[in-house]
């Protein structure tokens, strides 16, 4: 490489070249896109990370020799030319940024040759996943993935920026750490010096960040590497990062001011978006009664309606058996759809089943005024039409029920209505709607583990007013908590932590921990509440995700460099894999099978 590089140096990128460059001399380097040989006269598309650039290459320019190893190059073939910008002699190119302008090759130099790619590096690839993440390195000069990857740099830069002028300290917390299985499964690293132990690589940093506070700190973040061992989804790696932030002093409010306006930010500085401040908040019970979720999509409306009282006299069991129980029966209007087919609706109560319904009632308002309806025969004319009148319903709208305890029936309405937005195409996808949900449970039931187990994690400081119940009625009490929604992603949250250690005994308690149990896991930060520990508070972002949701990508994968697939390997280096005998024995460790 060093003899081609010889004397050769770039002195613009491919797009950087433009009309105030016509006359120049250049010198540009890249990949060969596509040649198109002519006989007496060579055009070759250029392409590097800014974009394409036209190179023409004729032989009494460049020499005999030249024009003959122009006629060799091939797809991918990098390259180097130098050559005499000129306004392009064919028809302007709308699509390209340089697409009225060209290089007219003076020298070639074929840095480095290239077999034919297994697969074409273009945009909007349509090869398949597998194919294109084993070849990882030529899917990355896609120049669609080359986007959002300087997309994410764009975004993290300016992150970082605001942040520093916003007094936090850019801080490192270990990888190596202990395991704390409360939560996801932890990635375990074995220890050699320590025979039979093992660090746990972080699911977050969250309790080193609260250590920071205790030290005095006063505002820190970190973009921050984690690692959760649990099933992928579009949106989930194995290892992910987060933009991670604790400050001291402050309480809920404080917290949202400054990540509103790192948002703001954040986002006129990438895709120029403006987001108005304030962002609109709404609690937890709210965000579940209107969409069924607690990371609601509101670019559109379908919310849920509580039918419980209009129906609580019926004769419909399905709904009254619920009522009896405690539970509720809730409602959507699909405008519109009450012409839907017999077979889409029963292929709409098969969707409801996954998420734990029993069936689903429907209800169509037609167009001549009359009902065609699933549960019709059990209910009078009056408690049809006060059904239709709660919901809302004009001649055309279809009405879907569900009737059990309201978590289900949040599951199964909050989930519908988001699939038929989808397929009836009601979500503006041009949209950015930016939402806080707060007053959290801070607990929920886990029918399996038979106890109480924390909704964000058992560092979370309940609301003050609820204090007194967290040894009673632990089930009542509200969290210090705020997530940031954006078109119905969870895109971060935070929480106000606990901060008194009488306080955090007591979570532990509730959590099922004895005292014993609590300070063998989590006795440095107990022991470090002793010596005077600041109010604090803190949240941390997926960047992944983020990143993924500003660029409109439809998987964090297209905006991860080197991304695994759902069983959590990598295709192309064929990891996780089997290390020899000898690295086992150096660990103490045998494998059974």
């Amino acid at each position: 490489m060093a003899e081609e590089m010889r004397g050769l140096k770039r002195s613009h990128r491919c797009t950087e070249v433009n009309n105030s460059h016509i006359g120049q001399i250049v010198t540009v380097m890249g990949w060969v896109q596509k040649s198109r040989n002519k006989g007496s006269i060579i055009f070759v598309d250029l392409r590097d990370r800014t974009g394409i650039l036209q190179i023409i290459f004729e032989e009494s320019d460049i020499g005999e020799e030249g024009f003959s190893k122009a006629g060799q190059l091939r797809s991918e073939f990098v390259i180097g030319v130098v050559g005499k910008v000129e306004k392009r002699a064919g028809a302007v190119n709308e699509d390209l940024k340089t697409g009225d302008i060209e290089i007219r090759a003076k020298e070639l130099r074929i840095l480095s040759e290239s077999k034919t790619p297994p697969f074409p590096i273009e945009e909007k690839s349509k090869t398949k996943d597998e194919l294109r993440l084993k070849y990882r390195y030529l899917d990355l000069r896609r120049p669609d993935l080359q986007r959002n990857l300087m997309m994410r740099s764009k975004i993290t830069t300016s992150i970082r920026n605001f942040l520093a002028e916003e007094g936090f300290l850019e801080m490192e917390t270990p990888i190596l750490g202990k395991s704390t299985p409360e939560g996801a499964r932890d990635y375990l690293v074995p220890s050699r010096v320590h025979p039979g132990k093992f660090y746990g690589l972080p699911q977050s940093p969250q309790l080193y960040k609260q250590l920071f506070m205790c030290a005095g700190y006063d505002r820190y973040f970190q973009i921050a590497k984690c690692f959760r061992d649990e099933d992928l989804r579009a949106d989930r790696q194995p290892e992910f990062t987060q933009v991670d932030m604790e400050l001291s002093f402050v309480d809920v409010d404080d917290v949202i001011d400054v990540n509103e306006r790192l948002l703001q930010k954040v986002c006129k500085d990438a895709i120029g978006l403006d987001i108005p401040l304030p962002i609109p908040r709404m609690t937890w019970r709210e965000a579940m009664d209107r969409f069924g979720s607690d990371k609601p999509d509101t670019r559109f409306k379908m919310e849920l309606v509580d039918v419980s009282k209009v129906v609580e006299g019926c004769k419909f069991s399905v709904f009254t058996a619920p009522l009896e129980r405690g539970g509720s029966v809730r409602g959507i209007n699909v405008k519109g759809q009450a012409s839907m087919s017999r077979k889409k609706i029963d292929a709409l109560v098969e969707f409801a089943k996954e998420f734990g319904a029993k069936g689903l009632a429907y209800f169509a308002v037609l167009e001549d005024g009359t009902y065609k309806c699933s549960f019709g025969k059990f209910m009078e004319e009056e408690e049809l039409k006060s059904l239709a009148e709660a919901m809302e319903a004009k001649k055309g709208d279809l009405l879907l029920f569900a009737a059990d305890k309201n978590t289900i029936v949040w599951d199964v309405l909050g989930n519908l209505r988001i699939k038929l937005a989808k397929e009836l195409d009601l979500i503006d996808n041009h949209a950015f709607h930016f939402l806080w949900v707060t007053h959290f449970p801070l607990l929920e039931w886990n029918e399996e583990g038979k106890r109480f187990v924390a909704m964000h994690h058992p560092f979370t400081m309940p609301m003050e007013e609820d204090l007194s119940l967290l040894d009673k009625e632990p089930e009542k009490v509200r969290a210090k908590a705020y997530d940031i929604i954006l078109n119905g992603t969870e895109l971060g949250g935070g929480s106000v932590r606990i901060f008194q250690r009488e306080v955090q005994e007591t979570m532990f308690r509730v959590l099922g921990f004895e005292k014993e149990e609590a300070y063998e896991r989590f006795g440095f930060l107990l022991h470090a509440f002793e010596y005077g520990v600041p109010p604090h508070a803190g949240l941390a972002y997926g960047l992944d995700r983020l990143v993924m949701l500003l660029v409109k990508a439809e998987s964090i994968r297209e905006v991860i460099a080197f991304p695994k697939v759902k069983d959590a390997s990598c295709l192309m280096t064929d990891a996780p894999n089997i290390v020899d005998k000898e690295q086992l024995d150096e660990l103490k460790l045998s494998i059974s099978t």
